[in-house]
C-alpha cells in the first residue's frame, strides 16, 4: 500500500448516532409540560405592541420612567419569547424525527415511490406464476 491510498486511512468509521427520544434536562421531552403555540402567539402580539409603543412614548414626551420601564419590559419579553420559540422548535424536531415524509409535502417522496413500485412488482409476480 502507498501513502496515497484512501483505503489505508487509520481513522475508524463513526459509530451510528442514537436516534432515541429527544432529551430535555435529562428527561424525555414532554410537550404537555412547556408553553404551547397559543402562549407563543400571545407573547408575539404583546411584544409587537410594546415594540411600537416604546419609541412612541419618547415622541409623545411621556415621563422617562415610563419609557425606561417599557424598554426593560421589551427586553425581558424578548428573552422569554426567544426561549419559548427554542422549546417549540425542539418539539417540532422531536415530532419529525421518526417521519420520512415532510408534513407539508403534496407529493410522495422517492422512498415512498420505490416502496410502491416494489410492492406492485411483487404482487404482479405472484399473480403471473402458474399454480
Amino acid at each position: 500500500m502507498t501513502d496515497d491510498d484512501p483505503a489505508a486511512d487509520p481513522t475508524p468509521p463513526r459509530p451510528p448516532r442514537d436516534t432515541g427520544p429527544v432529551k430535555y434536562k435529562g428527561e424525555e421531552l414532554d410537550p404537555e409540560r412547556g408553553p404551547g403555540l397559543g402562549c407563543f402567539r400571545f407573547q408575539l402580539i404583546v411584544l409587537g405592541v410594546l415594540l411600537v409603543l416604546t419609541p412612541l412614548t419618547v415622541v409623545w414626551k411621556w415621563p422617562d420612567v415610563v419609557s425606561g420601564a417599557l424598554l426593560i419590559v421589551v427586553i425581558v419579553l424578548l428573552l422569554i419569547t426567544g426561549q419559548t420559540i427554542i422549546f417549540l422548535l425542539r418539539l417540532v424536531a422531536a415530532d419529525r424525527r421518526g417521519r420520512r415524509r415532510p408534513l407539508g409535502s403534496a407529493t410522495k417522496t422517492v422512498g415512498e415511490l420505490e416502496d410502491e413500485s416494489a410492492a406492485a412488482g411483487e404482487s404482479d409476480k405472484g399473480s403471473n406464476d402458474p399454480a
